[in-house]
């Protein structure tokens, strides 16, 4: 899993800039010593670096959009938006909204872990072995689901900054 996101031209700019409102520094250097992103104050990149460790433990879903139909299932059924399925499409709201707000009834944020998981192994078996060579609206996905279990752990920033 490492070495998918080695080294990104694009995931900062596509996990962590839309999360800048809440800490400033989005910019990645990677740092080739230690083989991980540089962990800086007033950054996601300590959470990243956790996360991408986490991505590589988990099994990865066959079929990671029943994850993501999870997540749209608890916006529909708790929040109770006026969203439906059409095949394998959801309706009714963009797909970042959906995700986003279904991470809130997403405990520990594993149907995204999944989610995000399936998609690298999804991108790996068509022979895209990193992040920045992913097929672009497939990465804009997997980059929401990113940046959206980065943000359900923003209070793990707070305790990180203060150590």
């Amino acid at each position: 899993m490492r070495s998918f996101f080695r080294k990104s031209y694009y995931l900062d700019t596509d996990v962590l800039r839309p999360l800048s409102h809440i800490a400033g520094n989005w910019e990645l250097t990677w740092d080739s010593d230690s083989e991980k992103y540089r962990e800086e104050e007033e950054s996601y990149s300590a959470l990243l670096n956790t996360l991408i460790v986490e991505l590589s433990t988990v099994a990865s879903p066959k079929c990671y959009h029943e994850n993501e139909d999870r997540l749209a299932e608890y916006v529909r059924d708790k929040l109770n938006w006026p969203i439906f399925k059409r095949g394998k499409w959801w309706i009714g709201s963009d797909y970042i909204s959906i995700i986003q707000q279904g991470g809130f009834g997403d405990r520990n944020e594993m149907q995204m872990i999944l989610a995000a998981s399936g998609r690298v192994k999804a991108a790996q078996d068509r022979g895209q072995l990193h992040y920045d060579d992913m097929e672009e609206s497939h990465r804009k996905i997997l980059s929401i689901v990113l940046a959206a279990i980065l943000y359900h752990r923003t209070h793990l920033l707070a305790i990180n900054q203060q150590l």
